[in-house]
């Protein structure tokens, strides 16, 4: 077994080589059957790769034909540091459904951080998992929330002593790093695992230059999107159990697992998983030193742009709880330019033609791939800033911002599936201040809500709702994504909240 196999590619490639008869789905039947369109879009290639589950050699053992699958997965585990590794094609968000179900199996209060993406709520509700929410320490000058302390998380532990697990994120939307290894030590001296959501880290262990990454840091259950830097198809994700995990075992993140995974998973995004692995283990400590030192440049150079800053190690560093900063990801700092992020990012697409990953009140954040020039994307980037800068209308920069949690976050008044199970109703944002919510509001990106099911909705929230749909970013799960309207639990249904806890405000700090 060595790193720079790709079996389950291999496999695939050799399969379609024979041009077997195909008297399976799907039924396209490798391309023949397919639009012509359909071909000359996507190509032949994927076509012929693409083929069902259960074929010997390929996904499963038969005659003198090995696992790939499992080789690949196996190969997988070894790169990241796992005690097993299993490859998603359901996004990183199938990998936190799974890990909320697997620990539901060990109890039903969980102390989350509160800026969980949406697919972990979603993963409450499934699993039926009471929240006890940790707020993450905030940004006051660019009012963006960060990572959990140690601190906070062990007093949000020491007020819930039936909880199953700690969730935590990291890296964050904004690229800070938390403390993993203390983390992980506070959630096992308080006899519960760490899950970590670190869908845009799957790079970190492939450099030392990087921070340290969340399994070799201690974390028990891990989930990584390697289609966010290492190039890997979209929708393609790995959930890792760590060597010594504690309160977990394969067979409870199977059962889980299987529970939200298609019985038709997508070979192609199977295949370019192992692709990317095989290039993060063989080149990634090379092509990710180059990037370190190309992106450190193209930061100074932004830095020449009035009005222009960016976030960076020694910034974030000042932030309670950061251990380290991912250079891959480029936040720009736009409050003195007199123009809010959405501008900018509406400036540098119609002026350049650039997407950025995430316009926020206060900044703007860009996303680099493993490999990917950055000369050149720069040599682009810096004439589009400075052209944009010259067309900003300056403005006073307002306070809220409009993808991030408040330091407060909203009372909890029902459990997340209580809420999202009861008789709802939709009414007016105006009239919804004091309702329960019955449905999730999640700004996406970066998908981080800032309305949970079985939230009491108050002013400032919905405002900030208001502000997001105003500024053109899309929600997700919401009933009506032009918040006209909000689902709201009847008032019938409200005799059956949970009853208010200590430990669900002493979280909150």
């Amino acid at each position: 077994m060595t790193d720079d196999d790709a079996p389950y590619l291999r496999a695939l490639s050799r399969f379609a080589g024979r041009d077997p008869g195909r008297l399976t789905v799907p039924g396209h039947k490798g391309g023949v059957a397919a639009c012509g369109n359909q071909v000359a879009t996507l190509g032949a290639a994927a076509h012929a790769l693409d083929v069902p589950t259960l074929i010997p050699g390929v996904d499963v053992a038969g005659g003198d034909q090995t696992d790939a699958l499992a080789h690949a997965e196996a190969l997988a585990a070894r790169a990241w540091g796992a005690r097993r590794t299993w490859f998603l094609t359901g996004g990183a968000s199938q990998g936190n459904l799974a890990a909320c179900l697997a620990v539901a199996q060990g109890g039903q209060r969980v102390v989350v951080q509160r800026t969980a993406h949406g697919s972990t709520i979603d993963g409450l509700i499934v699993a039926g998992l009471e929240p006890i929410f940790v707020t993450p320490e905030v940004d006051e000058r660019l009012g963006i929330a960060h990572v959990v302390t140690p601190a906070s998380l062990d007093r949000a532990l020491s007020s819930t002593p039936d909880a199953a697990a700690a969730f935590v994120v990291s890296p964050t939307y904004f690229g800070a790093v938390a403390d993993i290894a203390a983390l992980a030590a506070v959630a096992h001296a308080h006899g519960v695992p760490l899950v970590v959501d670190e869908a845009w880290g799957a790079h970190l262990p492939f450099s030392d230059r990087l921070p340290q990454a969340a399994l070799e840091a201690g974390a028990d259950l891990v989930v990584c999107s390697p289609h966010k830097h290492l190039g890997s198809l979209t929708g393609s994700a790995l959930l890792h159990l760590g060597r010594d995990a504690r309160g977990l075992d394969e067979a409870r993140v199977a059962r889980a697992l299987r529970l939200v995974s298609s019985t038709s998973p997508s070979s192609l995004l199977r295949a370019s998983l192992d692709a990317a692995r095989r290039r993060a283990a063989c080149d990634g400590p090379a092509l990710l030193d180059g990037m370190i030192d190309a992106l450190a440049e193209l930061r100074e150079r932004i830095g020449w742009v009035p009005g222009l800053r960016t976030l960076d190690h020694a910034t974030l560093a000042e932030i309670d709880g950061v251990a380290g900063h991912d250079p891959l990801r480029l936040v720009i700092d736009v409050r003195d330019s007199g123009a809010p992020g959405p501008t900018w990012g509406r400036l540098l697409r119609e002026l350049a033609d650039i997407e950025v990953e995430l316009c926020d009140e206060h900044v703007v954040v860009a996303v680099f791939g493993l490999g990917e020039d950055v000369g050149a994307t720069g040599d682009r980037l810096l004439p589009a800033l400075a052209r944009a800068r010259a067309r900003v209308v300056r403005r006073p920069v307002r306070a809220a911002p409009l993808a991030s949690t408040p330091r407060r976050a909203p009372r909890q008044r029902l459990r997340p599936r209580d809420a999202f199970l009861a008789d709802h109703e939709p009414v007016a944002l105006c009239d919804a201040v004091g309702r329960i919510a019955a449905e999730p509001v999640i700004p996406y990106p970066p998908g981080i809500p800032l309305v949970l099911p079985g939230e009491e909705l108050d002013a400032l929230v919905l405002a900030r709702a208001r502000q997001a749909v105003r500024a053109g970013i899309a929600i997700r799960g919401a009933a009506d994504p032009q918040l006209r309207t909000v689902l709201v639990v009847t008032e019938a249904d409200i005799e059956a909240a949970v009853p208010e806890r200590a430990t669900t405000t002493a979280a909150l700090v």
